[in-house]
């Protein structure tokens, strides 16, 4: 359309995490176009403050990859332009030290970091990436019906016996369970010779490892003398349009714009974040991408409720801790899902 006239554009620092709290607190003065993280798409919905795409829906689903649409959908309606696709996570390593068969294992791994002294490193106690071992034994943890619960199945089995494995994991010598903060640290000091981390932590590794640095998908555990693929999440960044905006046609337009193709591949060239958007997508290369890429076929939409979090943390962190109590892993699992499905007071 032709608005007769120019746009002024201002830019405003926001980061994706705390977009939905900002926009929340007061819609109507809140950004006209603004990225968030796809895990905010449920109650910006609920609270009014997206504009539906409709216009050009079906070119934003065909040039971009299915999981991201997928994740900026609610009810079969697209709220969102998707903007990156490779905020998940994955495996780091040093490939002067492993081959790349000895990374489809994590018992491989370890035995071998432990026999030189090294280490994997893996932030077990926090719910992101606990996740990996209950989803990837097939154990379902989704949001619930009403967009603010958690519905959780981890204390039925196998969850005690992955909770179990969990705790031999971390009672590894070739094992530690690294913060993020703490991760670069031990990558620079030559602690670590591989990590579950994700693309930001990209350019660390490669500094840190050289021509060595390596990505994959995650390796398998072992749950009960089985091999079992490890899951993890998926995050896609969007952009979203207010609907209390003056100019909502010209903000579609921007949103449109800011998420093409051309921008897309611009935005990995000079950012090196993984672009949604099929072709370039095909045309961005790097370790970290594909790796996101080859673990995408066993990751899934974060879609919890607030209650998740610190129950999950806890069970990690007893886990990273080596059960100091004794429970038994029943009991464990049991508590945690108690307190995972809890309901939000709201």
């Amino acid at each position: 359309g032709n608005y007769g006239g120019k746009i002024t554009i201002n830019l405003g620092a926001q980061s994706e995490k705390e977009a939905k709290d900002t926009v929340l607190t007061d819609p109507t003065a809140a950004a006209d176009v603004f990225a968030f993280a796809d895990d905010q798409l449920n109650e910006l919905v609920q609270a009014g403050a997206l504009q539906e795409v409709q216009l050009n829906a079906d070119d934003i689903k065909s040039r971009n990859t299915p999981a991201s649409v997928d994740a900026a959908t609610v009810d079969g309606k697209l709220y969102a332009y998707p903007l990156t696709a490779d905020n998940g996570y994955f495996m780091f390593y040093d490939k002067s030290f492993f081959t790349e068969d000895d990374v489809k294992s994590l018992d491989t791994m370890m035995d071998k970091a432990a026999a030189a002294g090294k280490k994997v490193s893996m932030d077990v106690a926090n719910g992101w990436y606990l996740y990996s071992f209950y989803a990837g034994a097939g154990l379902n943890l989704a949001l619930a019906d009403d967009g603010v619960n958690t519905v959780c199945n981890w204390n039925e089995a196998p969850g005690a016996d992955v909770t179990q494995a969990v705790i031999d994991i971390c009672k590894n010598p070739g094992f530690i369970a690294l913060k993020d903060e703490e991760f670069t640290g031990k990558l620079k000091d030559g602690t670590l010779v591989a990590g579950v981390n994700g693309t930001w932590r990209a350019n660390d590794a490669a500094e840190a490892w050289g021509d060595n640095y390596a990505a994959c998908k995650l390796p398998t555990y072992t749950l009960n003398g089985e091999q079992v693929q490890m899951a993890s999440f998926s995050g896609y960044k969007l952009i979203g349009v207010n609907p209390h905006s003056a100019n909502v046609g010209a903000a579609m337009l921007l949103a449109d714009f800011v998420t093409n193709e051309e921008n897309e591949e611009l935005r990995f060239k000079e950012r090196a974040q993984g672009p949604s958007n099929t072709n370039a997508l095909a045309a961005a290369s790097s370790p970290a991408l594909t790796a996101v890429v080859d673990q995408s076929e066993y990751a899934n939409l974060q879609r919890v409720g607030g209650n998740f979090w610190a129950s999950a943390e806890t069970l990690g962190s007893i886990c990273v801790n080596g059960n100091p109590d004794g429970k038994d892993t029943q009991t464990l699992v049991d508590d945690a899902v108690a307190g995972i499905t809890a309901p939000v007071t709201q």
